[in-house]
């Protein structure tokens, strides 16, 4: 039961732009996720930048189950295998950042469609935690039920062989 597990993993590609740009990006993460992705829209206007509110500028999806699992080892070693201790907060949640697609297995480049690189949040939990989020009968999550930052690193460095660099 204290086992920790993947609860989702959130990838977005963020490109600034509406347009073909956007489109490519989607069949970028289409392609690599396997998964439709939803356009991400800004919140506010900034005419520097030439950007209006409410308009579409990323791209975004979830993952869960086998799916999460599959995509973090691959996202994992097209990172590099190493993630810093800073990635990790302190309710066992980690992120990180891929700089170009072409670093997936299988993904070539196009200078048509261009590279692009993209964030991936994982979140992990265990079981039990939904009594903490439940509408009826939610109570406090118990001390030894709670993930922490030492918790997420040993299951990362247990299940995918990542090396976790100290800050520097």
């Amino acid at each position: 039961m204290l086992e920790p597990r993947i609860d989702k993993v959130v990838v977005h590609v963020g490109v600034g732009e509406s347009g073909q740009r956007l489109v490519n990006a989607e069949t970028i993460m289409k392609t690599i996720t396997k998964q439709q992705p939803v356009r991400s829209m800004a919140k506010k206007t900034l005419p520097t930048f030439n950007i209006k509110k409410k308009e579409p500028i990323g791209a975004k999806l979830t993952l869960r189950g086998k799916a999460a699992e599959d995509f973090l080892a691959i996202a994992l070693k097209a990172a590099g295998n190493s993630l810093r201790m800073s990635q990790f907060d302190q309710q066992g949640n980690f992120s990180f950042g891929i700089e170009e697609h072409t670093d997936f297995p299988g993904m070539r480049y196009d200078p048509e469609i261009g590279i692009f690189g993209m964030d991936v949040s994982v979140a992990l939990k265990r079981a039990g935690y939904r009594i903490a989020r439940r509408r009826v009968s939610k109570k406090k999550l118990p001390s030894r039920q709670r993930l922490g930052q030492d918790d997420t690193v040993e299951f990362i460095k247990k299940k995918f062989g990542v090396e976790v660099l100290e800050a520097a």
